[in-house]
């Protein structure tokens, strides 16, 4: 047990702490504001503070868990043993930086509170972040901290009892468009086939038409291959639907079409089944929470994993509606069109409400490898190397890597066969 003495306890130093201890570095920790209990304590123990207490191990502390509200931060990030950082201290603290402030800078995404240009759908770029302005997108590094940290914590208390974790691998397939050409009703489908031919795409029109008669199957429906390659190599999936009503970014096949829900409840006998949230629930609680119910009735069992449409999130906004709508984990952290880590983690963390300064419950599954963020891949070759970096990152400090394929990039017709490309990842990094 690690006591963690503190001037003040507050519940951003809590989950900061029990964030970097318990759920990283698997130590059991205790705080204390009382000088003469953490005296009296004979077994591993560190201040955090501005002033050390005796001759302990002393990590100085910025104001930053001690303060409420949100700041424009002056950021200065510079080099710890070959590891940006910020929030620099001064002796004698044990280490330079004061990592759990950072920490919790990075996973409560705190620059996306400040005021910042978003995108076309409302989403905030990664080039605004202090991550990919400061060229650490593609590390983990709240987990590195924290491993560094531990390692000058066993010089100071060797026998420190840690509960060391396994490398995870999770499989995302996001399922925005379950058919290209099947299932869409006589009018979307004649209205389809209408551009393609006034827009020339003959192969199009051979494809679509081959689907109608059943001569092929839809390219989307790859499902049955991506099963049994997950229960090949005994792969963690889930399967994200869309289950919505048709809009401009919304153009699945209709809720109500029942090859639809048999196609799901198909998918739920192997996987788990969860939601991919509309592009219309994105501000319409009462819409997430009838999506939510609508997939529930299909697979007869509770919905409580979410993704949003094109990976939108507005923070704290899009969290406070999961909550709302009763959602226990949330796998959209992350950007669409750059690989990297987001919330500079590779370790499922719950959101943190600054402007309620409270511990949302909701558990956070931050991602790095998205399937659009590798479109500008030469090669499937190329794409496995990008993939293969962002892997070992993950695999370094034992954390959960978590990718994302599209099925409509699966199904799709380009120059990379994706399929070929996925079957390959998860045959290099099932655990």
């Amino acid at each position: 047990m690690l006591l963690i003495y503190t001037h003040k306890i507050t519940s951003r130093f809590s989950y900061t702490m029990k964030q970097i201890f318990t759920r990283i570095l698997g130590i059991d920790i205790i705080f204390t504001t009382k000088v003469e209990d953490f005296i009296k304590h004979t077994g591993p123990k560190i201040t955090y503070s501005k002033q050390p207490l005796q001759n302990e191990f002393f990590v100085r502390s910025n104001d930053l868990l001690f303060v409420h509200g949100i700041n424009d931060l002056e950021i200065n990030v510079q080099d710890w043993e070959g590891t940006p950082c910020f929030f620099r201290t001064t002796d004698p603290s044990a280490i330079p930086y004061d990592i759990f402030s950072a920490s919790f800078y990075l996973l409560t995404r705190y620059e996306e509170y400040l005021p910042y240009l978003k995108d076309i759908h409302g989403r905030f770029p990664p080039s605004e972040s202090i991550a990919y302005k400061n060229n650490f997108l593609q590390l983990p590094v709240v987990d590195i901290w924290a491993y560094s940290f531990l390692e000058k914590l066993k010089e100071r208390f060797p026998d420190i009892n840690v509960k060391n974790r396994k490398f995870q691998y999770t499989s995302i397939i996001d399922v925005t468009s379950s058919h290209c050409y099947a299932h869409r009703g006589p009018m979307r489908g004649i209205a389809g086939l209408l551009y393609d031919l006034g827009t020339f795409k003959l192969k199009r029109v051979a494809q679509r038409t081959s689907v109608w008669l059943k001569i092929r199957k839809d390219p989307y429906n790859n499902y049955d291959s991506l099963i049994e390659m997950h229960k090949k190599y005994k792969v963690k999936s889930i399967f994200f639907f869309q289950f919505a009503n048709y809009s401009t970014y919304d153009k699945n096949v209709s809720p109500e079409n029942n090859n639809f829900k048999y196609l799901i409840k198909s998918v739920a006998d192997y996987s788990m089944v969860s939601l991919a949230a509309s592009y219309s629930s994105f501000k319409n609680i009462e819409l997430l929470k009838e999506e939510k119910k609508r997939l529930s009735n299909v697979v007869n069992r509770p919905i409580n994993n979410s993704r949003m449409r094109y990976n939108r999130v507005d923070i704290p906004y899009t969290y406070r509606n999961l909550v709302e709508a009763e959602f226990t984990d949330d796998y959209t952290m992350g950007y669409t069109h750059e690989m990297g880590f987001r919330a500079g983690t590779c370790t499922s963390f719950n959101f943190y409400d600054i402007a309620m300064e409270e511990k949302q419950p909701i558990k956070i599954h931050p991602f790095a490898v998205h399937d659009y963020a590798l479109l500008n891949s030469y090669s499937e070759e190329e794409a496995l190397k990008k993939i293969q970096t962002y892997y070992d990152q993950v695999k370094k400090v034992n954390g959960h890597f978590i990718t994302i394929f599209s099925n409509e990039l699966l199904g799709g017709d380009q120059e990379i066969n994706w399929l070929s490309l996925y079957h390959k990842v998860i045959q290099k990094y099932h655990v």
